[in-house]
């Protein structure tokens, strides 16, 4: 059984055949469509290293069917920066040191990203710390993190962008 869907993928288009009508949308991103800094980490829904937007909210798309989400529109790590201009997450996430190994960053980056354009970053770490403990980062650099939202946040409400990308 084959089935058709389309979704706008970090601004384009995309017709999809799936063959198997239980793939999740991590699967499909990573193994069809080459889009690999989305990162499967549990493949449960517990680590939040599989963080994508899906029409602007958070999303685990580990436990996410691709069959479900047909016309949305995503976005993924790939999309965020405009070129080499990196989005303001990106950019404070590197300006506090927000990460060591790496594997969480993609989703800890969408996670804040999105929490922000939801309006739920505040200006209380504590909040920040709440509203990201989805996402789980196993070397700790949770205090990074939580700067690099704020200040993410600071920035991006100064500058009068709240949109995703």
């Amino acid at each position: 059984m084959s089935l058709s869907i389309s979704l706008t993928i970090n601004g384009a288009r995309r017709s999809i055949e799936l063959d198997d009508p239980r793939v999740t949308l991590l699967d499909l991103l990573r193994e069809r469509l080459d889009l690999t800094g989305t990162k499967k980490g549990c493949d449960r829904g517990q680590c939040g290293a599989c963080t994508v937007l899906v029409d602007g909210r958070r999303v685990n798309s580990c436990l996410a069917l691709a069959v479900s989400h047909d016309g949305a529109e995503v976005l993924t790590i790939e999309g965020l920066s405009d070129g080499d201009a990196l989005h303001p997450v990106q950019a404070a996430f590197v300006a506090h040191d927000a990460f060591q190994c790496g594997f969480c960053t993609p989703g800890q980056i969408m996670s804040a990203v999105g929490l922000i354009a939801e309006g739920q970053a505040g200006d209380d770490p504590e909040r920040v710390r709440e509203a990201m403990s989805g996402n789980l980062c196993r070397c700790a650099a949770y205090k990074g993190i939580t700067e690099a939202v704020l200040d993410a946040q600071r920035q991006m409400a100064a500058s009068g962008r709240k949109e995703a990308a």
